[in-house]
């Protein structure tokens, strides 16, 4: 009798999936370091920062470990709650640290139903005003200190998110990770208007257009957020800590909400120590923004033949052209900062995403249809995506990026490299799907 080894099949002889599927959250913690070249002065500061990242705030700072200039309303008691996934300085957690918040000191708030213990950390803002005709925008905070131990006396209510839900006036955004913060900072503007001038037939042929966001002060490109609308790390954190969070500090000097019986603090309550000898404290948004400034960025899991072909099609389909491999920082003041190779998929500018993500937002001279594209640094760990959280899917995430114009937006950049994309094989989409995951 022939007896004939059974051989399983390679890799590359292995049966193609019958559709692909996102391969879904990769294990392991690859950031969340400082990045290399430090000093030990950079790096003691980094672990300053990350400290206070992490520190919950309280109403008067009584509450111990706590720093003061929580509310009078507020998204979440700390940083590190809302950008935690993988490692602090990520995106929204597995848990969602809004439900403990919304209670914690005996707050009486209530979640509104697009809250949930699974979900993603999120912001509500209002389309529009109360009329209905006017473009409203902007944050509506979740939560108030009204009952917390802290805030005696104090009557606020929440926003009528309930209303807001039935008549579809309610958007979300969620955190964007903070990984290579410096790294984005330190990319020169020409850099960036160069790589946009790239490709520029074939962009155009495709109805990719792009551009950058712009400071109203200097008309320098600004960078950080869903619609790149902060010029720096430093911008960043004391919107966001305002915003956010409620503190008032140097940079956003003055209280959201003025109600009558909630203000219990000096402002701005986070502020820089001036020591006898002159010398200066600095403050906790100081600490932020260096932490955020020597973040490392996030690292790609070891390649495979999957993913290695994943990259290929990445670049045939056209994806590169908007999710930039990588750039070059220039001459930094940080040493740690200069001349490296910041691997971020993105080139930092505006893109028209069509009426299915538009938002009605406005930001700097970004349109209401209009978002930074997302950096892909680190993508592979995330757990929810797109600019309100919609989906934990990446071919939902792809599917999205495709949206024919209506009255009120032009087509999304993207439909052509969706279109593309949708002709791919099983296989090279699950090799491009892998890819991604490995990022």
């Amino acid at each position: 009798m022939l007896l004939l080894a059974v051989v399983p099949p390679t890799a590359a002889q292995a049966a193609p999936p019958k559709t692909a599927r996102d391969p879904g959250v990769r294990e392991g913690v690859n950031a969340g370091s400082p990045i290399a070249g430090l000093t030990p002065a950079q790096q003691s500061f980094f672990s300053a920062g990350l400290m206070t990242f992490r520190q919950l705030a309280s109403v008067t700072g009584s509450v111990p470990n706590t720093r003061k200039g929580l509310g009078p309303t507020f998204n979440a008691q700390s940083c590190a709650q809302c950008h935690s996934q993988p490692a602090v300085g990520g995106s929204s957690p597995a848990v969602n640290p809004q439900i403990g918040a919304a209670i914690a000191q005996g707050a009486s708030n209530k979640i509104p139903s697009f809250i949930s213990a699974r979900g993603p950390v999120r912001v509500p803002r209002f389309r529009y005003a109360a009329d209905m005709l006017h473009p409203d925008g902007s944050v509506h905070n979740l939560f108030t200190i009204t009952g917390r131990k802290d805030a005696p006396g104090c009557k606020l209510a929440q926003p009528n998110f309930q209303h807001a839900t039935d008549s579809g006036n309610l958007i979300f955004r969620i955190p964007t990770p903070v990984f290579g913060g410096g790294l984005i900072e330190s990319i020169p503007d020409s850099v960036l208007l160069a790589n946009m001038n790239s490709d520029a037939a074939t962009k155009r042929s495709l109805g990719i257009t792009g551009h950058p966001n712009l400071s109203p002060n200097d008309a320098t490109i600004t960078r950080f957020g869903w619609k790149a609308q902060n010029k720096s790390l430093e911008i960043a954190a004391a919107e966001a800590d305002n915003l956010e969070i409620g503190v008032t500090n140097e940079l956003f000097p003055n209280e959201l909400d003025s109600t009558p019986g909630c203000q219990f603090n000096a402002t701005p309550e986070d502020s820089s120590t001036f020591t006898p000898d002159g010398s200066v404290l600095p403050s906790d948004l100081v600490r932020f923004a260096g932490f955020m400034r020597f973040l490392d960025q996030p690292r790609p899991a070891p390649s495979t033949p999957s993913t290695t072909r994943g990259q290929q099609v990445f670049v045939q389909v056209g994806c590169a052209l908007c999710h930039t491999p990588s750039f070059t920082t220039g001459q930094s003041s940080t040493p740690a900062l200069s001349n490296i190779q910041a691997n971020l998929f993105s080139d930092l500018l505006l893109h028209h995403m069509g009426p299915k993500l538009a938002d009605n937002v406005s930001q700097g001279i970004a349109h209401g249809d209009e978002f930074r594209t997302a950096p892909l640094w680190g993508l592979g760990q995330r757990l929810f995506f797109l600019h309100d959280g919609r989906t934990a899917d990446l071919i939902e995430v792809i599917e999205n990026h495709s949206s024919p114009g209506d009255h009120h937006n032009p087509d999304s950049e993207a439909n052509a490299v969706i279109n593309t994309f949708r002709k791919l094989s099983e296989q090279d989409k699950q090799d491009l799907l892998n890819f991604l995951r490995s990022l």
